[in-house]
């Protein structure tokens, strides 16, 4: 068998039994195909099932030289999980990645707004226009549900469940949450829906797609980017935002205001609650409040 077919076999395992994304499965596949392509540049003849650890010992260096220690972490994660694959059905024996450390890299965290940013943010935007109506239910739904980007423009109409005060969102991995939506938000979405909604001409297959385009089509990720960087620029903002910013400072806002990081992991749906505590970076002021507010002992009277 060739690279070609393990690789394909890896893909239909990545799909079918973890359930992970198009676009998940795609960065895996990149990585193996990097290796792929240097060791056809370096006229190395071997495949998944034999190449030693030093050939991908070279490889990880030559790559270390292109890329930054966070791409380079990436890369070892895949081949690692590839050769894992492998190992779980029994192609090989033992892992060639085993001994291959992984870069540290330093946490980066994404800009986070303030509440006074965003509403400068929001209020940037021009309600005169039909798509204006649109990004303002937009952003309100990023902001005020901390959606990932990809769960916005896949929203459905048939996932909004006003009446119990949630909306259900199919996140990473086809995993299905329900969030709380609050009611500020929902009045936005509402008045798009009868407004604006209503007026357009659906393409097929995009009936029930919530958020749609003038051409009646769900919105690209690409576009929800463009929105937010040219209100950016409108309210002079000098910071890089992006969709993700939105979502970010979601979960800070409600850590600062005393929401506990389990329930705000349910919301954003992580699978792990570490995810979480690199996401919101807990700033040393507000710890320091916390044990002023809340430890036993915060008074000095205690002997």
């Amino acid at each position: 068998m060739s690279w070609t077919n393990y690789i394909k076999s890896y893909q239909s395992y990545l799909k079918i039994e973890r359930g992970l994304s198009k676009n998940t499965i795609d960065n895996y596949s990149f990585d193996i195909e990097r290796l792929c392509v240097f060791l056809a540049e370096n006229e190395i003849v071997v495949s998944p099932i034999k190449i030693s650890e030093e050939t991908v010992q070279q490889f990880i260096y030559a790559v270390s030289k292109e890329v930054n220690p966070r791409s380079q972490a990436r890369i070892i994660s895949g081949l690692k999980s590839f050769f894992s694959y492998l190992i779980f059905e029994d192609y090989r024996s033992d892992n060639p990645m085993e001994l291959i450390e992984t870069p540290k890299t330093g946490r980066k965290l994404p800009d986070t707004l303030s509440i006074e940013e965003i509403d400068a943010l929001i209020s940037a935007i021009d309600l005169s226009t039909p798509e204006g109506v649109r990004n303002k239910a937009m952003l309100e739904s990023l902001y005020g549900c901390g959606l990932r980007v990809s769960e916005l423009v896949a929203l459905k109409i048939s996932d909004l469940f006003f009446d119990e005060g949630f909306i259900k969102i199919t996140g990473k991995g086809n995993k299905q949450r329900f969030v709380p939506i609050g009611n500020l938000t929902q009045k936005y979405i509402l008045l798009y829906k009868e407004t604006i909604r209503n007026h357009i001409d659906t393409k097929k297959g995009f009936e029930d797609t919530l958020f749609l385009n003038r051409r009646g089509r769900q919105l690209t990720r690409a576009m929800i980017f463009t929105i937010i960087k040219d209100l950016a620029v409108k309210i002079d903002l000098n910071k890089s935002i992006s969709p993700h910013t939105l979502r970010h400072s979601f979960a800070t806002h409600l850590l600062e205001n005393g929401a506990d990081l389990r329930s705000i992991q349910l919301m954003l749906g992580h699978e792990s609650i570490t995810t979480t505590e690199i996401y919101v970076h807990l700033d040393r002021k507000f710890l320091t409040q916390i044990i002023n507010n809340f430890h036993p002992r915060k008074e000095s009277g205690h002997s």
